[in-house]
């Protein structure tokens, strides 16, 4: 009988990718999403829940209906900005609903938790490759919130032998490269389809936040990796609990970083089109260089980043923003 695997936000971007790869390895996603982000159209793989992590009912019923074996949890709000501005917003939503996740997780027996953190737990590293070891100084509520859930699964692993798999990373970018699901936020905020709006006239131009960093061109630095390997590497962590192999945490990058100005440079050549762009102030908030390694996930998942180059990622995204979407 096909195993059910809850899957909280997925009906987004990287949840709606996973409920893909988690269909793919033979399992049934059970896509649980409130819709603030997400979308009807995205939820494609397996059944729906609309629900909102802070409301407990909803929860225990979902537990109750499809008893999941496991949990790939990817809701959370995420903008560093928002962060900054609204942090209280930030605690009570990532927070409090995913304490309401894992003790509902935990009251139904469901003991195996794959948690989508980020490498924004961090805080500004520059000129490191980020590992699983790197003292965790977050920035923003964003990352401090993140960081708090981490902290959670800890604890309940050792009071309620709740196992977890937890992923840090940065900037995630592409598509599915069959079109079924993609990249679509609104408002938009991820950089690769900003800049893919202003190329074919959705927007006036990009807006570059912060031309005075202290880098080569002046931008800031960030470490990519493709949708479809970041979700790959969610399966192999469930697969790795499944297989009684205890709580890692395992860092998901290229450990290679590029500036936002070498990003707008590379969209350009691969659609061939010019990239109306202005510049504007930095973002409060906003770190230097960020980009973090893979070793312990390529030595014991057998994880590979084998689309992640930025060629890959602006193609598989720029055939999807052409082609695919939801209710634009």
């Amino acid at each position: 009988m096909t195993q059910n695997v809850l899957v909280t936000g997925g009906a987004g971007y990287i949840g709606s990718h996973a409920c893909k790869a988690l269909a793919a390895a033979g399992y049934r996603p059970v896509t649980l999403d409130n819709f603030s982000t997400g979308w009807r159209d995205a939820v494609k793989f397996g059944p729906l829940v609309q629900a909102d992590l802070l409301d407990r009912a909803s929860l225990d019923a979902a537990f109750d209906e499809y008893k999941p074996v496991a949990v790939l949890h990817f809701a959370a709000l995420s903008q560093v900005g928002e962060a900054m501005a609204e942090p209280g917003k930030y605690w009570r939503n990532n927070v409090s609903g995913s304490l309401n996740l894992i003790e509902a997780a935990i009251d139904a027996g469901c003991l195996d938790f794959v948690f989508s953190s980020t490498c924004a737990t961090y805080g500004d590293r520059d000129g490191e490759v980020l590992d699983e070891d790197t003292p965790q100084n977050p920035l923003n509520a964003y990352g401090a919130s993140k960081r708090a859930i981490e902290d959670m699964l800890v604890d309940f692993g050792a009071s309620h032998g709740l196992r977890h798999v937890i992923f840090r990373y940065f900037n995630v970018a592409g598509a599915d490269p069959d079109g079924e699901v993609g990249e679509f936020h609104r408002p938009e905020t991820h950089l690769i389809p900003l800049i893919l709006d202003a190329v074919d006239g959705r927007r006036d131009a990009l807006t570059i936040h912060g031309t005075d960093y202290p880098t080569e061109d002046g931008t800031c630095i960030r470490d990519y990796v493709h949708v479809m390997d970041l979700v790959d590497a969610h399966v192999k962590g469930l697969e790795w609990l499944r297989a009684d192999k205890g709580s890692r945490v395992f860092c998901l990058g290229t450990g290679d970083g590029f500036s936002v100005r070498e990003v707008v440079d590379a969209t350009g050549f691969v659609t061939n089109r010019a990239v109306p762009m202005q510049d504007g102030p930095r973002r409060g908030g906003d770190a230097v260089k960020l980009v973090c390694g893979s070793t312990r996930a390529k030595a014991e998942l057998g994880w590979t980043p084998d689309r992640s180059t930025m060629k890959q990622m602006i193609g598989d995204a720029w055939r999807w923003h052409q082609n695919g979407h939801y209710d634009r």
